[in-house]
């Protein structure tokens, strides 16, 4: 798959069929009046935005941001640093393209418009990979194509979030990477998880070294088990995927179990809309 150019601007991240609907007239609008995205998808707010300050300074906003009316004033759909490094340089006014756009529009754009951000931490990105699939109803393959990444990275990424919420946080915070995180999840026990992402936090694991050590503990914790059906693995992919979370499926002389596994009240609330949603 081909991959989308980054950091060019909108023509990098908008489809030009999009695009062509953004067609109207820049105009500035008061910083003042705009209020941030409430789609937006970086739960870690970035603070360097001092070189962009300086920038826009000296050479003002090369690109304009979007925003749409509201009751008093405005509110962005697209363009966040440009708006806060913006106010840090003292502007008063911005440019800005005056959108109609309806909240789900919205999200979508600021998804889109943050996922082809390099510097996007994994657990954010995806949380924004959950909330196209969620929102939109997308699948896996439909996400991957709306921001210019293969399947494999979106679903793996969707994966990161079965972690428990401690190890998320250090995944997040940048003191274990996503190579780390990845290992961890072939360890059954949360509290495995845990106690060994800590444990890269205080000595300095490599990813190599977890992964030795994971499939130590699983060796030792785990009895061998008969090789699944081919077409129950397909089975438990396919609802992982549509619930986002891991699920497995045990057959039995009688039937099965079928085990849907979420690790928080809000997560289990998001897996029962998905579940008990009416056409």
């Amino acid at each position: 798959m081909t991959r989308k150019a980054l950091g060019k601007g909108i023509s990098a991240i908008i489809p030009e069929e999009t695009r062509a609907a953004f067609a109207v007239e820049t105009r500035p609008v008061p910083v003042a009046e705009i209020r941030p995205n409430p789609y937006q998808p970086r739960q870690q707010v970035e603070e360097n935005l001092e070189e962009l300050a300086a920038s826009i300074k000296a050479k003002g906003v090369l690109q304009p941001v979007v925003v749409r009316r509201c009751r008093d004033g405005y509110e962005l759909v697209m363009g966040e640093r440009r708006l806060r490094a913006a106010k840090l340089a003292g502007l008063e006014t911005i440019p800005a393209m005056v959108r109609d756009t309806d909240e789900a529009e919205m999200l979508e754009l600021a998804l889109i418009e943050n996922l082809q951000r390099t510097d996007l931490n994994p657990v954010d990105e995806a949380l924004a990979y959950r909330k196209l699939v969620d929102e939109f109803k997308l699948t896996h393959d439909e996400v991957a194509q709306r921001v210019g990444k293969d399947r494999s990275t979106v679903t793996n990424a969707l994966r990161l979030l079965t972690l428990p919420y401690k190890v998320r946080d250090l995944l997040a915070a940048g003191r274990i990477s996503t190579g780390h995180a990845r290992a961890l999840l072939s360890l059954s026990s949360r509290r495995d998880q845990v106690e060994l992402a800590e444990r890269i936090v205080r000595d300095g694991l490599s990813v190599r070294q977890v992964e030795k050590l994971c499939s130590r503990r699983a060796g030792l914790k785990e009895k061998p088990r008969p090789e699944k059906d081919v077409y129950i693995r397909e089975l438990e992919e396919r609802l992982q995927e549509a619930l986002g979370t891991k699920v497995t499926v045990s057959e039995s002389k009688r039937g099965g179990v079928i085990v849907v596994y979420y690790h928080s009240p809000e997560d289990l609330e998001r897996l029962v809309n998905i579940m008990v949603r009416k056409e």
